[in-house]
């Protein structure tokens, strides 16, 4: 699958939205139809049906045909490589829609972790499964990126439709998080100066 570089500001708009990213998100259990969607997130089947509609537009969703019964529709979203372009080459409102995306994607993360949490005595078996790791690396620019492409080409290698994975195959939240660490010897965010 080939990277697609989301740059066009109604896209961004469009994936950026509250309601639609957590339609994205219950979307990635298995595919739905709006009336369904409504019912999971408390929202009717007009408000579900209106920003299926707009995901479908700009691609980040699609229609599964075969199990169309009538007017019912239903929607999946499809394994997708979505990459934004560099800050330095965002303008501000493009950089905006960016970084509402991505609080509203950490919030989601947390939330999702929280409930794993929550539930976890529940789990069976999977309980005791959480791959955690932290760790620090000294590497240029260019090796980051490397690293990265590295992580997506292990998820990918991974990544199964519901219908590919072998029996006893769950869906497992797995996140990549790096930023460079700031230099100590410049001030925290927030940190005054007197």
């Amino acid at each position: 699958m080939e990277p697609r570089e989301i740059t066009d500001v109604d896209e961004l708009r469009a994936l950026a939205h509250p309601l639609r990213q957590r339609i994205l998100r219950q979307l990635g259990h298995g595919p739905a139809t709006a009336s369904m969607l409504g019912k999971a997130l408390g929202e009717s089947s007009g408000a579900t049906s209106y920003h299926l509609r707009m995901l479908a537009k700009h691609e980040f969703i699609e229609e599964v045909p075969e199990r169309a019964h009538g007017r019912e529709r239903w929607w999946r979203s499809p394994a997708q490589d979505l990459r934004f372009p560099r800050k330095a080459s965002q303008d501000p409102e493009i950089r905006t829609l960016i970084e509402q995306l991505h609080q509203l994607k950490l919030a989601a993360d947390q939330e999702l972790f929280d409930s794993f949490l929550a539930g976890r005595a529940d789990e069976g078996e999977w309980a005791d499964v959480l791959p955690y790791s932290r760790g620090s690396l000294r590497v240029t620019l260019p090796e980051l990126r490397e690293f990265f492409d590295e992580y997506l080409a292990l998820l990918k290698r991974y990544r199964r439709s519901e219908e590919e994975a072998p029996e006893g195959a769950r869906l497992v939240a797995a996140r990549f998080f790096a930023f460079p660490v700031p230099d100590p010897g410049t001030r925290s965010p927030g940190e005054r100066t007197e």
